[in-house]
């Protein structure tokens, strides 16, 4: 589970969103926090229509007046602020992730439309594309950050095994947090088909409408195995089929069960293989304002060490 967290902070009110959020956690996995900002060269005067971090000292005063009042005593908060010369902040922050020993990067996302201009821009691309460290990201909102407290987690799941590495992870957090699980899996409807399926549903409508109804059938034994493969702890699981286009209906499923997070699994690496060229955890992340914590392939199968503590 997640020992070091990183937060990247540029100063305004917006990026403070995920701060209840990185204390939670912190708080429940026993984690320590790392908190940075990189100072960009020529920086504006003003980010998100508030004052901008242009020196190394603001930045640092900044970093601690956050550390103090953000996390409670006992955990411990690092502060970074990287004031040398830079292609790219986001480059920079990436590089960090490796320097500190990060094992989850925590981030808003800005903007309406949620992570569109996160994820889909060129600021995060570079971050997101190592892809063998978890991201949650976290929707920001203007004014002062909301408390935050994790007791429902969704966790959709497509139906193959080797696409089940977030399920793990997704019930290690639920335990230590408290929370229940809601696993969830999509089968289409007749009406939202696409691809090969189109043509096989004008050709063969019944036979197309019996295979739907046998696939919503066993998508359900599916989720009900898992269930039972997770044990009879603490933790309580329930299962529901969906049915439309995934990533409309697994955001809607978040919105009226109250999820405090999604817990989705990515194929390969996050900004190189599928999440970038239109999977469905990347069209979650436009939809959707529910945080989400994207769990890479890679992510679970590397042993990585961690590196030695630094402060600075």
């Amino acid at each position: 589970m997640f020992k070091r967290l990183l937060v990247p902070l540029d100063g305004s009110p917006l990026a403070e969103t995920i701060l209840p959020a990185a204390a939670f956690l912190a708080t429940h996995l026993e984690a320590s926090v790392v908190l940075i900002h990189v100072i960009e060269p020529d920086a504006p005067s003003a980010v998100h229509g508030q004052r901008h971090l242009r020196t190394a000292g603001e930045a640092e005063a900044y970093l601690r007046e956050v550390a103090m009042a953000a996390f409670p005593p006992e955990i411990r908060v690092e502060t970074h602020v990287h004031a040398e010369k830079i292609d790219s902040v986001t480059k920079s922050i990436a590089a960090h992730v490796t320097e500190f020993g990060s094992e989850l990067i925590l981030m808003c996302t800005h903007g309406k439309g949620g992570a569109k201009r996160l994820l889909f821009g060129s600021n995060a691309q570079q971050i997101a594309s190592l892809g063998e460290v978890p991201m949650l990201l976290f929707p920001a909102t203007i004014g002062s950050p909301a408390p935050f407290a994790m007791n429902n987690l969704l966790v959709p799941l497509d139906g193959q095994p080797e696409h089940e590495h977030s399920l793990p992870i997704a019930a290690d957090l639920a335990r230590r947090c408290g929370a229940a699980l809601h696993l969830v899996r999509v089968v289409h409807t007749y009406g939202d088909l696409s691809g090969p399926w189109v043509q096989s549903s004008r050709l063969l409508p019944g036979t197309t409408s019996r295979m739907l109804e046998m696939a919503v059938q066993e998508a359900q034994e599916y989720l009900d195995n898992l269930a039972k493969s997770l044990g009879q702890g603490q933790t309580p699981v329930t299962t529901e089929v969906l049915r439309g286009d995934p990533a409309q209906v697994i955001g809607e499923a978040a919105a009226v069960g109250g999820s405090d997070l999604i817990v989705v699994g990515t194929h390969g690496k996050i900004g190189t293989d599928a999440f970038w060229s239109g999977s469905v955890a990347s069209k979650i992340c436009l939809s959707c304002d529910t945080p989400l914590l994207l769990i890479p392939a890679a992510a679970t199968k590397s042993d990585k060490k961690t590196a030695p503590e630094t402060t600075s």
